[in-house]
């Protein structure tokens, strides 16, 4: 319980400061126009995006809606495999962190969809017209280092068929 508690406190913050960045940047910033925070690298630039990652499905909020809402629930079924809550190590703790910074980051993007229309993005990387990285906000970020955290836990996992293979006498010869 006290996990659940935890978890659910640490969700709650992620997602009041995605939504106070969120709200800042549409008060504060003019859609489109670029405000340097590092000249010629880091800018804060007001974007809607009616899509997904990078600019993806354009105009499908609610197809968008509806896939959050399904992923949000497989996640939730199955969080114990998905995110090796039952792991002995640091597997556990890197996955309890992914867990809430995922469901932090789908959540603040649904509100957005739902109450928006649209997902607000405004950290915005880019070089000119040489090199630009799509403008993204806390709750992808937030979901980006929970990919990264479940990408580095499996590729740490024990390899289940050489534990099969060891328990029945049958090691590599």
């Amino acid at each position: 319980m006290r996990r659940l508690v935890i978890m659910f406190v640490a969700v709650a913050h992620l997602l009041l400061l995605d939504a106070a960045t969120k709200e800042w940047a549409v008060r504060r910033l003019v859609e489109g126009v670029p405000n340097p925070v590092i000249d010629g690298l880091f800018y804060f630039t007001l974007t809607r995006n009616l899509g997904c990652a990078w600019g993806l499905f354009q105009g499908y909020v609610w197809p968008l809606v509806a896939f959050s809402v399904c992923a949000l629930a497989l996640l939730a079924w199955y969080r114990r495999e998905i995110f090796m809550l039952d792991a002995k190590d640091w597997r556990a703790k890197a996955g309890a962190v992914a867990e809430c910074l995922i469901y932090a980051g789908t959540v603040g993007n649904l509100v957005d969809r739902v109450f928006r229309g649209h997902v607000v993005d405004f950290i915005d990387f880019h070089h000119g017209a040489v090199w630009s990285f799509p403008c993204f906000n806390v709750a992808d970020i937030c979901i980006s280092i929970a990919a990264g955290l479940l990408v580095l836990t499996a590729f740490f996992a024990p390899k289940a068929h050489a534990q099969s293979g060891e328990a029945s006498g049958k090691g590599a010869s």
